[in-house]
C-alpha cells in the first residue's frame, strides 16, 4: 500500500509528492547513472542518460519482485540544472512510460560532478513492495 501525503491547505505539487506513506518490503536502489548493463554510455545527451538511469532503476526493482508503482522516493543528482530543466519534456514523457506514477517523494540537487566523468545525472531510488505483491 502506498499513499501520497498532502497536508490540508497545501497546493498539490506537480510531478512529485511531498511525502509518501507505504507498508511492505523496503528496497533501496543505489544511484543509477545513464550507462547500459555493460557500464557503457550510449549517449552524452542529458535526457537519454536520465531515461537510461530510470530504466536501470526499473531493472533493479524488478530483481526484487517490484514494479515502478512501488517507488516511493527518487533523489536526482544533476551536474547542470539548466540542462536538466531543458530536458524536462523528454524526461517527463519517458517517466510516464517507464514509471507512470508521480506519487513519489522526489528531490533534485545540482552537484559539481559525479564519480563517472561522462555521467550527467544519477538517480537514487527507494521502493516499498506490498507484502501481497510477493
Amino acid at each position: 500500500m502506498k499513499k501520497p501525503l498532502l497536508p490540508a491547505g497545501w497546493v498539490k505539487p506537480r510531478g512529485y509528492a511531498n511525502g509518501v506513506a507505504a507498508v511492505g518490503t523496503q528496497v533501496f536502489i543505489a544511484g543509477q547513472i545513464g550507462w547500459d548493463a555493460e557500464a557503457r554510455f550510449q549517449s552524452s545527451d542529458f535526457a537519454a542518460q536520465a531515461i537510461q538511469a530510470l530504466q536501470n532503476i526499473v531493472a533493479v526493482l524488478h530483481e526484487a519482485g517490484g514494479k515502478p508503482a512501488h517507488l516511493v522516493r527518487l533523489t536526482w543528482y544533476v551536474t547542470d540544472k539548466r540542462e536538466y530543466l531543458a530536458a524536462l519534456k523528454d524526461i517527463g514523457r519517458a517517466f510516464r512510460e517507464l514509471i507512470g506514477d508521480y506519487d513519489i517523494a522526489m528531490s533534485a540537487v545540482q552537484v559539481v560532478a559525479l564519480i563517472e566523468d561522462e555521467a550527467k545525472v544519477e538517480i537514487e531510488a527507494t521502493a516499498v513492495i506490498p507484502h501481497e505483491a510477493h
